[in-house]
């Protein structure tokens, strides 16, 4: 019988230290998310949760995104802030219509900056001051949804959105976020945002539109007609509508509305 020796316990030990070869992990697919700005935090709190794929987000103002989407750009989902823009996608057929439906609500606010020293106190106040041509005062531009419900509300009050830019009352944000930046930093007197992103931000906000001054801010959402993984992109969609996507919602502000 062959004798063991200190030498081959030791090789023999070697051998057992080398780890043993395991498959590797599984990658997840990716799925591209093209979103309204205003879910940038409901988003970013809820997707990491979603377990069949890794989410990739574009945040950004509906209309920038629809305009991607319509030149060529990749994407499997698009949440919108306003019906406009994915009837814009549904008319080019670039998204699926039987997966289209009305995701969330939001609310358009009135805020201003701490302090608040032009002492604005509610709509009513906003449209006097801009009357009397002694506030600065920020919107978002005609090609984000905020920026029509602000548009809006200055005609429900009899304001010319020409005759306030001709008296440089006005700025513009080329996003929701860029009009709440505006208002956080100071350098304007007041500004019309959403709900939600009043709460990010840490605005108060000072008085809450009604349904008669600017309509009902919905979200439409739905798979894009372009994804190369449509059931995956309506499994995200689901996900977003169960217990960690309407928690994620809720807490800054939306109303889920299925």
């Amino acid at each position: 019988m062959p004798s063991i020796t200190r030498r081959s316990l030791l090789a023999a030990g070697a051998l057992l230290a080398i780890p043993a070869c395991t498959a590797p992990l599984e990658e997840k697919p990716q799925l591209s998310v093209f979103a309204a700005a205003s879910l940038t935090e409901a988003l970013e709190e809820a997707s990491p949760q979603f377990e069949e794929a890794e989410v990739l987000l574009t945040l950004d103002s509906s209309g920038k995104l629809r305009d991607q989407i319509k030149e060529g750009a990749q994407a499997d989902v698009f949440i919108s802030a306003a019906q406009k823009q994915m009837g814009q996608l549904a008319e080019a057929s670039l998204i699926d219509e039987a997966s289209r439906f009305d995701i969330l609500e939001n609310k358009v606010v009135l805020v201003v900056p701490e302090g608040n020293p032009a002492g604005i106190e509610s709509f009513d106040d906003l449209a006097t001051h801009l009357e009397a041509g002694d506030i600065l005062f920020a919107m978002g531009n005609e090609e984000v949804p905020v920026g029509t419900y602000t548009l809006r509300i200055l005609e429900h009050y009899g304001l010319s959105e020409d005759d306030l830019v001709a008296r440089h009352l006005i700025t513009y944000g080329d996003n929701v976020k860029a009009v709440t930046a505006q208002v956080s930093e100071g350098t304007v007197d007041a500004g019309v945002i959403y709900a939600s992103d009043a709460f990010s931000a840490g605005l108060p906000a000072i008085a809450v539109a009604t349904e008669e001054m600017c309509g009902r801010v919905v979200y439409p959402a739905a798979v894009l007609a372009g994804s190369a993984q449509p059931e995956l992109a309506a499994s995200y969609l689901r996900f977003l509508c169960g217990d960690a996507g309407r928690a994620a919602f809720e807490r800054v502000g939306f109303t889920p509305l299925a």
